[in-house]
């Protein structure tokens, strides 16, 4: 036997007729079970109204830890999809494009100051153009003032790439 999962719709319909309090139980109950759930209320309880100091809460972590790399590749290659799953993670949480590409644009530059540039380690740098294309990928999504907005970060991290890494070409990557 098993439990029947229902959609959001129905779950919506359903919590719109119990009284606060029956609410902030169950709140509390799915809390309990799950990091992730405890994280993502705390999140939309204390921090998601003020994005600007969680996105720099969150970079600030990143840089940490990406100061905290091995210097071999295999190990630091670990830390950085360590660090990316962190960012997605809060991305997910923000539920915001615009948070994803500030983070995302965080950890490239972060990659450029901490990472060995010397590397002929692949999955290093395959991390770094993952990540650029994604980046591209979004702001191409975004409206066009926000495109504007965040191109010029987006062109000067291509420019400081092509000048610390001598296997980056800017011009697969232009928008």
């Amino acid at each position: 036997m098993s439990i029947t999962t229902y959609g959001l719709q129905h779950i919506k319909k359903e919590t719109q007729h119990l009284s606060q309090e029956q609410l902030s139980e169950l709140l509390l109950r799915l809390a309990r079970y799950k990091k992730e759930n405890k994280e993502l209320l705390a999140y939309l309880l204390f921090e998601a109204h003020d994005e600007a100091a969680f996105i720099e809460k969150v970079k600030g972590e990143a840089g940490f830890m990406f100061s905290q790399l091995s210097a071999l590749s295999y190990h630091a290659a670990k830390g950085m999809r360590k660090i990316l799953r962190l960012l997605s993670k809060y991305t997910k949480f923000a539920g915001s494009k615009e948070v994803e590409i500030e983070l995302l644009l965080s950890f490239c530059v972060n990659y450029l100051e901490y990472a060995d540039r010397r590397t002929t380690y692949k999955p290093i740098r395959l991390i770094l153009t993952r990540q650029v294309e994604k980046v591209r990928g979004l702001i191409g999504k975004l409206h066009e003032d926000l495109q504007f907005d965040y191109l010029e970060s987006y062109n000067n991290l291509l420019d400081d790439a092509e000048k610390k890494l001598i296997w980056f070409k800017k011009n697969d990557y232009q928008l």
